[in-house]
């Protein structure tokens, strides 16, 4: 039969009560009542072998104190061992308490996680765990002092004293402790950071003057609010209110004017189109179906402005707060991928919050305890996560603008600052600094969206004073795994990621954040350690054949850099009568110095003998460009046509390879000098050789084919203007704007400077 335990726990309340009734009042001889005792005991372990559950742990205990109390009495027949219960009882329990001070976590952090299981993982999770260590630190005093006065009553041999204290006033004492901390844990949690995400969030959810948003620099003192925030949204929410458009495209530079109108827009049930590309013919191709809307903080035609939508007084009620449902929600992500082309990605706010609650479970304390900066946009995954998502939930005050320049950095010297930022910005900061240290005060820096190689995470140490902290994931899969590379090359998944290798040798990620239950296949190779981590090998696309041999260009690259020569590299295959590999490569200090007066065959064959130790010499690079730095596109990825470009031989018209000054998904600037000897000067002005406008046309055919795949022929000229003349050995900028929809390429031929046109047209690709 299952006893009740409450009997049990009654029977243990009352132990000194009973000793002292049946020993002292009623003369029961001690070996009878040890007897009883032992009854009490066996009754006890009855009890706690009947019920499958952890807290029968102290009724096991009990049962054994009693135990060995009751048999030690029958045997000896002296009380004295009866009496020593509460003192034992006592001890165990300050060992018990006192070995999780030093095994964490605390033995009360353990009873507050099995209460409440929104503890861990939480943002408030280490200080309600250092709030624990107190706790248990003080339990553990009291065990020792309660322990030490029921020693003192047991050597004072007075049964009265003996049961009043044991019986009583121990556990009054007790109580008294309990309900103290009790109103202390009520104070403490009133001061506990609340993590509050968009989804969640209601008027009352922080206190009105609760700073969000900071100008330039947090002690410029100029704020905005949680007020400021209600207003705003509801006024967003308003306009939105009276359109029937069901899409809205959203592009907010200003990072202010992103939250409130993203927010607004999940409350009134919207899908979010989320673009950093903004190029006329990119936003029209989005919005090829009709009712799409278009808010903006940029001077963009056919679109609504943020800021005037702003500043009107509308007649709203900011402590209305809709209520916004996570799972019905979907937000698309444009992304150029690993292809450059750029593709759309339907998630939900469900699985961005998901990926927010474990970052702030593992960072959160990192994050309170700085303010955020950024410099990336928030139009891609990485920078909504981590620049308006995260920062709103954790209440953490975000700088508005985006840092642009490094220099800005040199005036964030009053405040300890969480920086989000992107590889190719701390290379550049790294670079321009050459190792002074920034004026920065106690940073974090975490990093997404590109290779970050070690050396420029040791020179951003040296420069900002942090090592950073890496995050791989994508558009489609969230974060998956992060690492500091001064500990290491592996990655390490995240908690709540399971990882394996599928059979072409690609990581496979399965996540909350994944919808799909079978995982998303990532191109990405891999090779996964026994302890659960990972190293990257490089993308599978890196993979070609170069006289029938298999050869990772990825592998290549690695292997250039552990030269120690080398600060940067990207090794392409090319196509002339065969196939070969070219490296583009930027030297480091160490290689600039070692080469400083070096022909250049000299130092391809330095690059040629070192990667003979890995790879056989029919794959080795044919082809070498020494570079100051690699074209990259405005999220630092480099693009494989662009390096291409640099080895491209030169076209029948003797044109040399152009120099990428800028590029996006439609649109480059290309900086090109066009020499004497060009054949595109001759036989058209003998006596003064200028540069012809059907030339000119055939250059920006010959560009628009290499970085847009539009046909070389010109179908149709709608419009060209020839404004100034082009000389020979004249070093021009070419921007080109490809309208895939319209099948139109725009151009215009500048100067350097940008204050010389010398020729502006549109023509038609078919």
């Amino acid at each position: 039969m299952r006893l009740p335990k409450p009997i049990f726990y009654v029977l243990s309340a009352l132990y000194p009560v009973l000793v002292f009734a049946c020993l002292v009042l009623l003369h029961v001889p001690v070996r009878i009542f040890s007897l009883f005792v032992i009854a009490v005991a066996a009754a006890y372990f009855l009890a706690a072998t009947q019920h499958r559950q952890k807290k029968t742990m102290r009724l096991l205990v009990s049962s054994g104190v009693l135990l060995a109390a009751g048999v030690i009495c029958l045997v000896t027949g002296s009380p004295l061992f009866l009496k020593c219960y509460p003192v034992v009882i006592s001890a165990l329990f300050l060992c018990a308490f006192g070995y999780t001070l030093f095994e964490r976590p605390t033995m009360v952090f353990r009873f507050a996680t099995m209460m409440d299981k929104s503890i861990a993982g939480s943002l408030a999770e280490k200080r309600i765990e250092s709030y624990c260590t107190k706790v248990t630190a003080v339990w553990c005093v009291f065990f020792a002092l309660n322990g030490a006065v029921a020693l003192a009553t047991v050597l004072a041999q007075n049964d009265v004293l003996w049961s009043a204290y044991n019986g009583g006033i121990s556990y009054a004492l007790m109580g008294a402790l309990f309900a103290g901390e009790f109103i202390v844990r009520k104070v403490v949690n009133a001061h506990m950071p609340k993590a509050i995400p968009i989804s969640r969030f209601r008027a009352d959810s922080r206190a009105a003057d609760t700073v969000l948003c900071y100008e330039r620099r947090w002690t410029d003192g100029i704020y905005l609010t949680w007020s400021d925030f209600l207003r705003d949204s509801a006024t967003m929410r308003a306009f939105i209110r009276t359109h029937d458009a069901q899409r809205w495209i959203l592009h907010c530079e200003d990072y202010w004017h992103f939250l409130v109108t993203f927010v607004a827009l999940l409350q009134c049930g919207k899908e979010i189109l989320l673009t950093a590309n903004v190029s006329p013919s990119f936003i029209a191709e989005i919005r090829s179906e009709p009712g799409i809307r278009f808010l903006t903080d940029k001077t963009i035609a056919d679109s609504d402005f943020v800021p005037d939508i702003l500043a009107r007084t509308a007649d709203t009620d900011a402590s209305e707060t809709p209520a916004i449902s996570a799972d019905d929600t979907s937000i698309i992500l444009y992304t150029s991928g690993s292809t450059g082309h750029p593709k759309a990605v339907r998630q939900r706010l469900t699985e961005f919050e998901m990926d927010n609650a474990f970052v702030l479970g593992k960072w959160g304390e990192e994050f309170l305890r700085r303010k955020l900066c950024a410099t990336v946009s928030q139009h891609h995954i990485y920078g909504l996560l981590f620049t308006i998502m995260l920062p709103f939930t954790a209440a953490v005050p975000f700088r508005r603008t985006r840092i642009e320049q490094p220099e800005a950095f040199e005036r964030l010297d009053d405040a300890p600052y969480m920086i989000i930022a992107v590889p190719a910005f701390l290379k550049r900061a790294c670079a321009d600094y050459a190792g002074q240290r920034l004026p920065l005060s106690d940073p974090w820096i975490f990093t997404s969206g590109g290779v970050l190689t070690p050396e420029v995470a040791k020179d951003t140490d040296s420069t900002f004073g942090f090592w950073p902290v890496e995050v791989y994931g994508s558009t489609e899969t969230s974060g998956i795994a992060y690492r500091q590379s001064k500990n290491g090359l592996e990655w390490t998944p995240f908690d709540n990621a399971n990882i394996w290798k599928n059979d072409d040798g690609c990581l496979v990620i399965a996540s909350p954040y994944i919808k799909d239950p079978a995982g998303f296949a990532t191109g990405d190779l891999v090779d996964i350690l026994a302890d659960g981590r990972f190293l990257l090998k490089g993308r599978a696309d890196s993979i070609v054949k170069i006289e029938e041999k298999r050869i990772s260009l990825t592998e290549v690259e690695n292997r250039l850099v552990q030269s120690g020569l080398v600060q940067d590299v990207c090794v392409v295959a090319m196509s002339d009568r065969r196939q070969y590999l070219a490296a583009a490569v930027v030297l480091n200090a160490a290689g600039k110095a070692k080469f400083a007066d070096t022909e250049k065959y000299l130092v391809n064959r330095h690059f040629h003998d070192y990667l003979m130790q890995f790879f056989e010499n029919v794959v080795l690079p044919k082809k070498w460009r020494y570079l100051d730095a690699l074209p990259a596109d405005a999220q630092g990825k480099k693009h494989k046509e662009d390096i291409q470009a640099l080895f491209a031989p030169e076209n029948p018209h003797g044109i040399p390879a152009e120099r990428v000054l800028r590029r996006t998904d439609d649109s480059v600037d290309l900086a090109v000098r066009i020499p004497a000897a060009s054949e595109y000067f001759d036989g058209h002005f003998p006596a003064f050789k200028l540069l012809p406008a059907v030339a000119q046309v055939d250059l920006v055919a010959l560009f628009a084919q290499r970085y847009f795949g539009t046909p070389r022929t010109v179908a149709h000229v709608k419009r060209c203007k020839f404004s100034e003349k082009i000389l020979p050995d004249t070093e021009v900028v070419v921007h080109l704007t490809h309208d895939a929809a319209k099948k139109s390429v725009a151009f215009t031929v500048q100067d350097a400077g940008g204050t010389i046109t010398y020729a502006s047209g549109i023509y038609l690709t078919e």
